[in-house]
């Protein structure tokens, strides 16, 4: 075969660091929009990027030229660097050191864009943490509570 062909949907979440210096509803727009671009620099393709104050959701279709692991480094390093021109509240921004990100079947992905879509009146209902560890069982994944929030 002589092309190298894919298609991998990905969900993404990542939190800011220690719940200090939350995302302020007039930012979060514009930072949204920020992430999307430096997703676009990574050659892949961003489908919905949303959260709340102290959270990230995204969803994107992944470049078969990048890992998860450098798209996030990525998105937090520059979106970190960004927010901080956005005032002195933010100065000392920082995301966490980790991220969660998953697989999304495409028979999934309308389901998963709703979600992210619907973030803000989600967390009315569940907190972050819940719904955090929540996709963490439901997708298996072995994890430390004692590294979850740093």
């Amino acid at each position: 075969m002589s092309q190298s062909l894919s298609k991998l949907y990905v969900h993404a979440i990542f939190h800011v660091k220690y719940n200090d210096y939350l995302i302020k509803p007039e930012n979060d727009e514009e930072l949204y929009a920020y992430i999307g671009s430096v997703i676009k620099l990574s050659k892949s393709i961003p489908i919905i990027i949303n959260g709340i104050e102290n959270h990230v959701h995204v969803l994107c279709i992944m470049s078969k030229n990048i890992c998860l692991a450098d798209l996030m480094e990525d998105i937090k390093r520059n979106s970190s660097r960004w927010i901080k021109t956005k005032g002195i509240h933010y100065q000392n921004f920082a995301w966490q050191g980790g991220y969660a990100g998953f697989s999304v079947s495409p028979s999934k992905v309308e389901a998963v864009k709703k979600y992210i879509a619907n973030q803000k009146n989600h967390h009315h209902q569940q907190p972050f943490k819940e719904e955090y560890i929540q996709f963490l069982k439901e997708h298996s994944v072995a994890f430390n509570d004692q590294f979850l929030w740093t």
